[in-house]
């Protein structure tokens, strides 16, 4: 006698990641738009099976991840494991400030955060202007056509942050690769650990190379003002650096290339950024380039550190949510009937690009400057710039934890 197998309870539930249009491609999934409407919150299942609570509404997203009852301690039981290479750490392992509480989180967050001020990022607005300008001359010198990707997207925030805690930029392939790495959705936690571990020795070497060799650099401040004085350890510094390098050039890379595909797409938007000599208007356009793109769709999860309400809904201590920061920004209650529209004079301030509370962007401000510089330099050394195969054939990064494009081929 053969027995039937009980039904899985979790079979009916949508599953995360949902899937993006390929007719609408910087646009959030269109479930989406259903579960914002929908009371409470939407349940989905993992690739594992696991069940999370997706907060999808622009308040509801706001007012959670403000709430101290929501963790975002990868250690914490309940943490939800989004993708097979998303690994629990063991004891033996040192976690990012970023994936801590407070109050370690708020310690360590302001050992790094007089880098990060608009007055500090702005001072580097020369330099970062030398970067691009340098990156163009080479993007340039070979002919009238590039991957962008490749030729400038990647190379300029990458050698910023190589200057900023002054890591040799000859090893950018090294940590470019490594770093992809750690937001690929499809490797196993085996393969994400051995890129972790191979940018924890990289960096391991650089801030050793400090103690004996301290510059003026972020890296030297640390080994000086905090190793040297026992307020922290190399071994909590490691993680410190490897955040700082590892964001602080695959998320600026992935919004030039992507807001520079969106802009094509949009030229009369395009023209006002490219024409304009006001500072202030490139600034509001960056702000609404990052709300309509907002690349972070995977990266913003918690699990709830006791019982709470959101949105009405039940949220049981233990059990694992999921922020989507791209559906926040297209929420019309946020910004009205035309959310989903580009409009890079409309002021988009409040947008969750970033994150909110206390865990948002460190690196906010520089990902900002360097942005207002390198999308509007692009456009006005290369005003014929252009896509160099069908829009329908470009490859879109749908399997990382960054929205994003693996190659933009252009031309001019």
């Amino acid at each position: 006698m053969t027995t039937q197998a009980e039904p899985d309870p979790t079979a009916e539930l949508p599953a995360f990641p949902q899937e993006r249009s390929a007719r609408c491609p910087f646009d959030p999934p269109a479930a989406y738009r259903d579960w914002r409407q929908t009371a409470g919150l939407r349940k989905a299942r993992l690739w594992d099976g696991s069940q999370v609570w997706m907060v999808t509404r622009y308040e509801d997203i706001r007012t959670a991840l403000r709430d101290p009852r929501v963790s975002a301690d990868v250690r914490h039981p309940g943490f939800p494991r989004v993708a097979p290479g998303s690994r629990i750490p063991g004891p033996e392992d040192e976690v990012g400030f970023a994936r801590t509480d407070d109050p370690r989180h708020a310690e360590h967050r302001r050992m790094l955060t007089r880098f990060f001020t608009v007055k500090s990022t702005e001072s580097m607005r020369q330099d970062i202007e030398d970067v691009v300008s340098g990156n163009l001359d080479r993007m340039t010198a070979h002919g009238r056509s590039a991957d962008l990707v490749a030729e400038f997207a990647l190379p300029v925030p990458s050698e910023v942050i190589a200057r900023l805690l002054d890591v040799p930029y000859e090893d950018h392939v090294f940590f470019q690769e490594n770093a992809r790495k750690l937001f690929d959705l499809t490797l196993s936690a085996a393969e994400v650990r051995a890129a972790s571990q191979a940018l924890a020795a990289y960096l391991l070497q650089h801030l050793e190379r400090k103690e004996r060799e301290p510059g003026d650099d972020l890296l030297s401040r640390l080994v000086t003002e905090r190793i040297a004085t026992g307020e922290l350890t190399r071994r909590q510094a490691v993680p410190m650096a490897m955040a700082l390098l590892v964001a602080g050039h695959e998320t600026t890379a992935t919004m030039i290339a992507l807001g520079t595909l969106d802009l094509l797409r949009h030229p009369d938007q395009l023209a006002l950024v490219r024409d304009t000599d006001d500072p202030r208007v490139v600034a509001g356009a960056v702000e609404e380039i990052l709300r309509h793109l907002t690349i972070a769709d995977n990266v913003i999860v918690r699990v709830a550190g006791e019982d709470l309400t959101i949105g009405g809904q039940l949220v049981r201590a233990g059990e694992g949510l999921v922020f989507s920061l791209p559906s926040g920004n297209r929420d019309e209650a946020f910004l009205g009937p035309d959310a989903d529209a580009l409009d890079v004079r409309r002021p988009a301030t409040g947008h969750l690009a970033f994150g909110y509370g206390p865990h948002q962007c460190l690196g906010q401000n520089l990902a900002r400057v360097e942005l207002q510089i390198a999308l509007p330099a692009l456009l006005r050394r290369l005003p014929t710039l252009r896509l160099a195969i069908p829009f329908e054939d470009v490859a879109f990064r749908r399997d990382a934890a960054l929205y994003g494009l693996n190659e933009l081929p252009v031309t001019w």
